[in-house]
């Protein structure tokens, strides 16, 4: 199969400069084609192809295989990372904003979502989140990009000092139908395996309490040692992302108000079987 053809310039374009280099460290380390390292890197080669070209550049994990299969190390390494990164962020300023939060949960020792709409990524089976990507019109190289970042945040929940998590849901969350039924019993089986981990507590928000205080929107919170409390806040077009103490205070208050009128651990994992075997229906 041919190359993709190159539609930036690599003399003006980031991106295209950084995938002209990441071609030659693959050719020169003995990956003559995309389809000679697809299999090795264990890769679509619509990924590869697309990091090349500068049309999507590599995520850090994504990166991190190539560089060591390339055998690239050092100050060339560091400056591979640094490209990357700044391309990231030309590429999709967006999915840039929402990374520095992804750092904090990473390292956090409480970390606090509020779900009114769907499930927050942090509990999302890969089924769930591939019907989302896809609802959001992105390509198969741009779904399995967004689902490799998805899952590795769930790498929290396997940490040896895994951090206290909390998250509420709006009882509605558990009817929005995401992909098939098959799907959605997947993930409600996720929840109620999750409902059993010591570090993690889930609590429902039932409908029949109308509205609520949380309908602005979903809110995620990570408190660190060695920085202020950060908040993600999403929305329609760009989630935002801060640190502002009035702003998190603000947030913090309303995921206290929603928790406060939700049920309790056990009464939410009732609720929870209960929607599992709904969609198992």
């Amino acid at each position: 199969m041919p190359p993709r053809k190159q539609a930036r310039d690599s003399r003006t374009h980031l991106g295209a400069f950084l995938g002209e280099q990441l071609r030659e460290i693959r050719a020169e380390a003995g990956y003559a084609s995309q389809d000679d390292f697809s299999p090795v890197i264990r890769k679509d080669r619509s990924v590869i192809g697309k990091a090349e070209t500068g049309e999507s550049p590599p995520t850090e994990s994504v990166l991190a295989d190539w560089l060591d299969l390339c055998g690239v190390s050092g100050r060339l390494r560091v400056m591979f990372e640094g490209v990357t990164r700044i391309a990231r962020i030309r590429e999709n300023p967006g999915q840039a904003q929402a990374e520095p939060f992804y750092g904090a949960e990473a390292r956090a020792h409480t970390v606090r979502y509020w779900a009114p709409i769907i499930l927050p990524g942090i509990v999302q089976t890969p089924a769930y989140a591939t019907e989302l990507f896809k609802a959001m019109r992105f390509d198969a190289a741009k779904v399995a990009e967004r689902l490799e970042v998805r899952m590795s945040r769930q790498a929290i929940l396997e940490r040896p000092d895994p951090p206290d998590i909390t998250i509420v849901l709006w009882e509605p969350v558990l009817h929005h139908q995401i992909g098939a039924g098959e799907t959605m019993r997947g993930q409600m089986a996720r929840l109620v395996e999750l409902s059993d981990m010591p570090t993690v507590t889930i609590h429902v928000l039932p409908s029949s309490h109308g509205a609520n205080p949380g309908l602005g929107g979903a809110l995620q919170l990570a408190a660190t040692a060695d920085a202020p409390e950060l908040l993600l806040s999403d929305s329609l077009v760009e989630d935002q992302l801060t640190n502002n103490p009035e702003v998190v205070r603000r947030a913090s208050s309303t995921f206290n108000n929603v928790r406060a009128d939700a049920l309790n651990r056990t009464g939410s994992r009732d609720i929870l079987v209960e929607a599992m075997e709904r969609w198992s229906n």
